[in-house]
């Protein structure tokens, strides 16, 4: 099973502020879909929570939510207390490609263990404030395989790319 991240970062590695994403920018959200949908996508609760309401759990995914907490309920998703738990989950269930989706303690983590082989990452051409960032990754050990530029437009403030990158062998 191929482990993969799935993130949109600014160039000074903000993902997130006050609970939402910094930007509006439509392609990227259908980026995000096209590429999890029909698979299990692993969580944070804290990340779980700022998906608005009525778009949770994603739909036509399979929901894994990492929490803490034991007494944490999900309608729609499944809960479990660890990475690992939410991994196994997913390989047991026979997943090609689980992707990890947030937030930035789960993303510290999986790439802290050495759990991912590829990363899907929007680089917004932004620097923006934000709380919440995404680890730093060391150049050596990943390979760009796909790089394709979106300018800004009417619907998008900021230009941006779609940077696939695997691990190196």
């Amino acid at each position: 099973m191929i482990v993969s991240a799935i993130v949109a970062m600014a160039r000074n590695r903000v993902i997130g502020r006050d609970s939402d994403l910094p930007w509006r920018l439509p392609d990227d959200m259908k980026f995000f879909q096209r590429t999890t949908i029909g698979h299990h996508v692993i969580t944070g609760r804290k990340n779980y929570e700022t998906i608005p309401p009525k778009y949770r759990p994603l739909k036509d995914r399979v929901n894994i939510v990492v929490t803490r907490n034991s007494n944490y309920a999900a309608p729609g998703a499944m809960v479990v207390h660890s990475l690992k738990a939410a991994l196994e989950l997913a390989r047991t269930a026979g997943e090609t490609e689980v992707f990890i989706i947030g937030g930035g303690q789960i993303y510290k983590e999986a790439l802290e263990k050495e759990l991912v082989d590829r990363i899907y990452l929007t680089e917004v051409e932004a620097d923006v404030e934000g709380d919440t960032t995404f680890p730093a990754l060391d150049s050596r050990q990943w390979k760009e395989v796909s790089n394709e530029l979106h300018p800004a437009d009417e619907r998008h403030e900021f230009a941006f790319r779609f940077v696939v990158l695997v691990e190196k062998s």
